[in-house]
């Protein structure tokens, strides 16, 4: 699934985040693209915005993305616009990718990275990168101590899990920064793989200025 409901305050745009220009296309065009043409997806569901559903599915036909199965519409929080799109998942299938539109570039190298381990027994399976940069607590402007940086992670999206007990961790309601999150709160085992540093979120004008670069 494509989770495309966000808003782009945050990039001084009058629309949502998913419709800013990328190139010569939206910018849902790009992950929605990668998708439909990758060999390890079988269909996609769309989050998109509240009322730009038309606009996503008019895009996706511009695409040729032939893959799209479902638009739904986004809720309040990312994690009721997962809950909206996996609803719409067929009921016998057996595994959940899940992708954020603000995430472009994404790679059919992280998509395979991603769901090879479905089989090994996790939870979920995430892609994220080690943190190189140091990492210091702060609070009012100072520092309140160093964090030592070993063993973390920087998670990106896709996250992959087994469709039927995604669908109890959904059920059972919460709310997280990530899926894998919910996942964890339930005493999941979540995998990490390597992802991309060209997965950038996109949440500045400088961060689609950089993506856009990356084309």
């Amino acid at each position: 699934m494509l989770v495309a409901a966000g808003r782009g305050e945050r990039l001084g745009a009058e629309q949502p985040k998913a419709f800013v220009r990328l190139g010569e296309l939206p910018m849902l065009a790009e992950p929605l693209r990668r998708l439909d043409e990758s060999e390890w997806i079988d269909a996609i569901v769309v989050a998109a915005p509240p009322e730009w559903e038309e606009q996503a599915i008019l895009l996706a036909e511009e695409i040729g993305a032939e893959k799209v199965s479902q638009v739904v519409t986004g809720g309040a929080t990312r994690a009721e616009s997962v809950r909206r799109a996996v609803a719409e998942i067929p009921a016998d299938a057996l595994v959940v990718l899940v992708h954020d539109a603000a995430r472009p570039l994404l790679t059919d190298e992280v998509i395979g990275r991603v769901l090879e381990p479905i089989g090994e027994g996790w939870d979920g399976i995430v892609a994220a990168l080690p943190l190189a940069d140091t990492v210091k607590r702060v609070s009012e402007d100072a520092v309140v101590e160093t964090v030592s940086r070993d063993g973390l992670w920087a998670i990106q999206t896709p996250q992959a899990f087994p469709a039927a007990s995604f669908r109890e961790t959904l059920a059972a309601g919460g709310d997280a920064s990530d899926c894998a999150g919910l996942v964890e709160a339930r005493g999941g085992r979540v995998k990490v793989v390597r992802g991309d540093p060209r997965l950038l979120k996109v949440t500045s004008r400088e961060d689609l200025e950089l993506v856009s670069s990356w084309l």
